[in-house]
């Protein structure tokens, strides 16, 4: 874990530990390449001027993130925060001083695909989901209320019945014309652009469409995306067991085989 490029401190992670303001992205690094690079980038760009109002030094950002990549087995996961460090509670508008944080973890292993998952559906939306905020206490409790109800993770529903997203992740159908990702507030998921980049190479129709609780576990199956595991089947939602597709394999094997881009 480094600060600009230098360990941290404990009582520098103070105000992202108090306070939780800040934003980040998360990368999977394999030979010091990241699939969906720039797409990364921008979200970092994006952020940053929603969250503190100024620029972000991505060459900086790549700099350090390459650097940590180097340090670590490949491939592993790659974690930049963006948060300022000097904070003030009482003065959140005080101009910003965002700093770039960088951790790394090993990636699961490529050659074992992650087990199916059952997911437990929840009434919850986050706030701002257009940002990939560190304010993670609401959707990890959600994750944790479905764990202790016996399943592996939480599936988002509104107040108006519509399915949106996970926790850490999002979710696409196969409702028998092709691939349809929710219509609802939800973060857009870089691995999720990937893998319409995947089903088009397939030449499976790609479309987004408002999905109702009621009518998910009627669908032809379900996987969720993210960075870290990629393309991961779900096996049923709220106990009821959902078709396991030879498509969603497909579409696991051709987002793996897109190419990454040079950190």
């Amino acid at each position: 874990m480094e600060l600009n490029g230098r360990p941290v401190s404990t009582g520098e992670l103070a105000s992202l530990a108090l306070y939780g303001y800040g934003h980040f992205t998360t990368m999977l690094v394999d030979g010091l390449r990241v699939r969906g690079l720039q797409w990364h980038m921008d979200r970092l760009h994006r952020d940053c001027h929603a969250l503190f109002g100024t620029d972000l030094d991505l060459p900086r950002v790549r700099e350090l993130a390459r650097r940590s990549a180097r340090e670590h087995p490949s491939p592993s996961v790659v974690r930049v925060t963006v948060f300022d460090p000097q904070m003030d509670l009482g003065r959140p508008g005080s101009r910003a001083r965002p700093q770039i944080l960088v951790t790394t973890r090993p990636a699961p292993d490529p050659a074992v695909p992650p087990p199916p998952v059952r997911l437990g559906t929840r009434l919850y939306a986050r706030d701002t989901p257009q940002i990939k905020s560190t304010a993670m206490f609401g959707a990890l409790r959600q994750r944790r209320s479905a764990q202790l109800d016996g399943f592996d993770d939480a599936l988002f529903s509104g107040v108006d019945g519509r399915i949106s997203e996970g926790p850490t992740w999002n979710i696409g159908f196969l409702d028998g014309e092709g691939v349809a990702w929710p219509q609802a507030p939800s973060l857009p998921g870089i691995t999720a652009r990937l893998v319409d980049h995947a089903a088009d190479s397939l030449g499976v129709p790609v479309r987004t469409r408002p999905i109702a609780h009621a009518a998910c576990t009627r669908m032809g199956g379900a996987f969720v995306t993210n960075a870290a595991t990629g393309v991961r089947t779900v096996s049923s939602v709220d106990g009821v067991q959902l078709p396991q597709s030879g498509l969603v394999r497909k579409l696991a094997a051709a987002y793996t085989s897109i190419p990454g881009d040079p950190l």
